[in-house]
């Protein structure tokens, strides 16, 4: 790009008139469905402390005494401040937010982004996943269904050849040895989640929501963030991602509502990544008495709305559906 055109938009004026009618349509959707549209925080003195997530710090100019200790922190996702409104009694609620992610730049993916999310107290995750296909017919997705399901193990089988809760480390290592971006650090032995999410970002989801949108459900119970962990031989994360396209397009649960075990999960969490020798931004204490107080038994999901606006255009980068992308933020 040269310096002399920097200032101008990324994307075509169709597209973001696409936008538009995109958001006209989820509001349309969702005031029909008599679900409660809320904003919550951008900024929090908490972050997520997933491992595979990193969030930006904000400094802030002017007095110390209104920043706290911790600083302040941009966030992923509006899911803690979500949940703290479902614990309150808010019912079902649903938000278009503008969410950050540090290092997050690609062909798909941009540090600035939209997520669609919400929450329908008294639903299970598979219950969520026929709305979230509803959802996507009525505005916009024209593809065949009803849209197949897999199981997280099926789906390995397919396209692995490989059943990811038996075979053993070495059997995982060496189905990922054929893949092109495999790396590992000599320094720090892989764990089961490494080769699993190798495989499943260049083995299993290209090949995934090829004819029509395809669900993945029943994660391993390690992957399971912030759902519920249904006991069993094995143990399986009551969470399903939706692909089309060969790409990832939702993640949803059936949301863990148990303080202790979500503190837990936070604390382990932050020993990962300190062991990583990365940055461990302090843990949202406010979700954790908000689920103390009593988390509605509930379904949620994040959808990305660029990356959804970018196949129903078949745009080739995340990037032109969006007035400035990062580079020309």
């Amino acid at each position: 790009m040269k310096n002399r055109d920097r200032w101008q938009p990324r994307a075509k004026f169709d597209a973001l008139r696409a936008r538009a009618r995109l958001y006209e349509a989820l509001r349309g959707y969702f005031a029909g469905q008599g679900v409660l549209e809320v904003e919550t925080p951008i900024l929090s003195v908490a972050a997520t402390v997933d491992p595979s997530i990193d969030s930006f710090r904000v400094s802030a100019a002017g007095p110390e005494k209104h920043v706290p200790h911790a600083g302040l922190w941009l966030q992923t996702s509006p899911e803690f401040a979500m949940k703290r409104l479902l614990a309150a009694g808010s019912g079902p609620i649903w938000q278009l937010a503008r969410v950050f992610r540090a290092g997050e730049q690609g062909r798909h993916h941009n540090p600035e982004f939209t997520l669609l999310e919400w929450y329908r107290p008294g639903w299970d995750h598979h219950r969520l996943m026929n709305e979230v296909e509803s959802l996507l017919r009525a505005v916009g997705v024209a593809a065949p269904g009803p849209w197949p399901r897999l199981s997280y193990r099926e789906a390995f089988l397919r396209h692995a050849g490989i059943d990811p809760f038996e075979a053993d480390l070495a059997a995982l290592r060496a189905a990922c040895a054929g893949q092109a971006a495999y790396a590992e650090s000599p320094t720090s032995p892989a764990s089961r989640d490494f080769y699993l999410d190798l495989l499943m970002a260049h083995a299993v989801g290209p090949r995934l929501g090829v004819a029509q949108p395809e669900f993945v459900f029943d994660f391993p119970a390690s992957q399971a963030a912030l759902a519920r962990i249904r006991p069993g031989p094995p143990p399986v994360a009551e969470r399903f991602e939706l692909f089309w396209k060969g790409m990832e397009l939702a993640n949803g649960f059936h949301e863990l509502s148990d303080a202790a075990e979500q503190r837990a999960r936070f604390l382990a969490q932050q020993e990962t990544r300190r062991a990583q020798g990365r940055e461990v931004p302090p843990y949202d204490e406010r979700l954790i008495e908000a689920l103390d107080a009593g988390l509605p038994d509930c379904a949620g999901v994040a959808l990305g709305v660029d990356r959804l606006l970018m196949l129903l255009l078949d745009l080739p980068e995340l990037a032109d559906t969006l007035a400035f992308d990062f580079e020309r933020a």
